[in-house]
């Protein structure tokens, strides 16, 4: 098998186009600004065409673009440049209701779980692939998820009623 069998064809408008929510939601969801994940997105996708990369199947590429994403909201958020700036109040609203209200919640939790609580909810990756994604165990992605839920339910403690 040549390494040309291996690489997964697909023009660079067409990978935008499938992946381009998924990374930017991903981004959103990370650094809670719309103008710092539009950085995030451009710079992903930048990285994707400046340097022609093998797949070998399309949940390699997924999972690539996922673990580069990730590392950019993490260098942007630990950028100087950032720390010295003040935030303006800025609110995105999305195509459907519940997307919404998960980024509302997503605000919520500490940096670390935002990443998780997405890749499972909306973007429906199992706990094992978002370990490999993250290089971290299996267990370790299931204690997060159990923290994050706790954390959002305690916060959202009383704006539901139950019968």
């Amino acid at each position: 098998m040549s390494i040309q069998s291996l690489r997964i064809s697909d023009s660079i408008d067409e990978v935008i186009e499938k992946y381009s929510k998924m990374v930017y939601r991903l981004a959103l969801a990370y650094v809670k600004a719309a103008h710092d994940a539009e950085d995030v997105f451009q710079e992903v996708f930048l990285r994707y065409i400046s340097k022609p990369r093998i797949f070998e199947n399309e949940e390699h590429r997924k999972a690539w673009l996922i673990r580069v994403t990730i590392n950019r909201c993490k260098s942007h958020l630990s950028s100087s440049w950032l720390r010295k700036t003040v935030p303006l109040d800025s609110t995105l609203a999305y195509e459907d209701e519940i997307a919404n209200d998960l980024s509302e919640y997503l605000a919520l939790l500490p940096e670390k779980y935002r990443p998780i609580i997405h890749l499972f909810y909306c973007e429906e990756m199992t706990t094992k692939q978002i370990s490999e994604i993250l290089h971290v165990k299996e267990s370790t992605v299931r204690s997060w998820l159990a923290r994050a839920r706790a954390i959002l339910r305690d916060k959202l403690k009383g704006n539901y009623q139950y019968e």
